[in-house]
């Protein structure tokens, strides 16, 4: 950190690689209301960190006590499965829908409304102990998550264009290293203060980022009128459905998504089929979350010392590659090598997809399309991921096929990595 944060200008803090965007040049729409001081990029900053304490949280604290809920709202497991499906479809939906509803009323005043939002449904779960109130909640503030993933990017894309990597990355480790804190201490808080306590709790970090947000909005002002002006210009006239460039990122993504959240659900599982104890498993499984920090802090200071984005997104899939054979074939002695390789290759394609969001695109509103498009397409595949590992573990008796057919997809996601990280703008054109 302190080499990121080395030189007395901020602007100087990061320098830029090779294969980034330069600025538009002037028949390209410009960015509307760019921070034009040390205190707005840190301003900027602040808000984004906040944002990100709020986005995993109250997801994380409730996969780490469902036991607890589901005794204590009387609820079947199917029940419990459904709160765990739920996210990743309503960010799904929020990723289609957010592109145009920020276009509409700003980016800033509508991550304002999820904020509150997201905060609301926070609180629910708590005041309305029952499956229908646990479930509303759930689904409120996920839907939220969703408008927030989608609209991050374009939000640093506009605010801190000349440090897309760094505010990037400092988003992303803001939500793995509070998902992993609220992991830890959840169920310990809900044996000393009560579940609803344990959960509801955390709703106060979407107060401080509520506050933050309402001052960012009165010292930058909206950018609506942003929204405006590169909706009339020719870069902007390009559907990111009929894009290779985004779909490639939406599979990009996907393929990712769907390791992470299989990974998350089943490691503990599937290593404890191949003779290790449940205690050591489950050790396994905290190692594939918290190598996330040191994966991202790696990421972010190596393109901020210019090296090439493109090999850095091959090296990340091919660690995904690595692990899985390791997991599959290879030794359970090295279980943590594993695990570990895993948690760096997935933390690693989820921030440099958020990056490329913003270091592909031209404008704004072009970072927020693409981030809807590639995000609800990414999503739906991930979704498929833990339901179809389940129901092919049931039906075989073994994690065998799983594990072979994710392999598969992680061989093809470094291909996929080549062509997505390749230094060419959403457009097709060389940068």
């Amino acid at each position: 950190m302190i080499c990121i944060f080395s030189h007395s200008d901020s602007r100087a803090a990061m320098s830029t690689p090779s294969d980034l965007p330069s600025k538009p040049s002037s028949d390209s729409a410009q960015p509307f209301n760019l921070p034009s001081s040390r205190f707005t990029f840190w301003l900027v900053l602040c808000a984004m960190i906040l944002l990100g304490t709020n986005m995993r949280a109250p997801i994380v604290a409730l996969g780490s006590i469902a036991p607890v809920v589901q005794a204590a709202l009387n609820i079947s497991e199917t029940q419990i499965g459904w709160l765990g499906a739920v996210p990743m479809l309503t960010f799904a939906v929020g990723a289609l829908i957010a592109p145009a509803i920020g276009k509409r009323f700003g980016l800033e005043n509508t991550l304002i409304a999820m904020i509150v939002f997201l905060t609301i449904g926070m609180i629910i779960r708590t005041i309305i102990p029952t499956w229908i109130g646990f479930l509303s909640g759930t689904l409120i503030l996920t839907l939220a998550i969703g408008f927030a993933n989608t609209l991050a990017a374009p939000v640093i894309k506009q605010r801190t264009p000349d440090h897309i990597p760094l505010v990037t990355g400092l988003f992303s480790l803001t939500m793995t290293v509070t998902a992993g804190i609220v992991a830890g201490v959840v169920l310990p808080l809900s044996e000393s203060i009560g579940w609803q306590w344990a959960l509801g709790g955390w709703s106060f970090l979407g107060l401080f980022a509520i506050v933050i947000w309402i001052f960012l909005r009165l010292r930058l002002g909206s950018s609506t009128n942003q929204a405006v002006a590169v909706a009339s210009s020719g870069s902007s006239n390009i559907s990111m459905w009929r894009t290779p460039f985004a779909w490639h990122i939406a599979i990009f993504m996907g393929v990712q998504s769907l390791l992470f959240y299989t990974v998350a659900s089943f490691l503990p599982s599937i290593l404890v089929s191949k003779g290790l104890s449940a205690v050591t498993a489950g050790q396994m499984g905290s190692v594939f979350q918290f190598m996330a920090p040191v994966s991202i802090l790696s990421l972010t200071w190596l393109i901020n010392r210019g090296r090439p984005i493109q090999a850095l997104a091959v090296f990340a899939a091919v660690l995904n590659v690595i692990g899985l054979l390791g997991l599959s074939y290879l030794s359970t002695d090295l279980a943590w090598l594993w695990s570990g390789i895993m948690g760096v290759g997935c933390s690693a394609i989820f921030t440099l997809s958020m990056m490329l969001f913003s270091l592909r695109t031209y404008t704004a509103n072009q970072a927020s399309e693409l981030s809807g498009m590639a995000q609800a397409v990414g999503y739906i595949i991930a979704f498929f991921g833990p339901l179809g590992t389940g129901w092919l573990h049931q039906a075989t008796g073994t994690w065998d096929l799983p594990l072979l057919i994710m392999l598969i997809l992680m061989i093809g996601n470094v291909i996929i990595a080549w062509m997505v990280s390749r230094p060419v703008m959403v457009d097709g054109k060389q940068i």
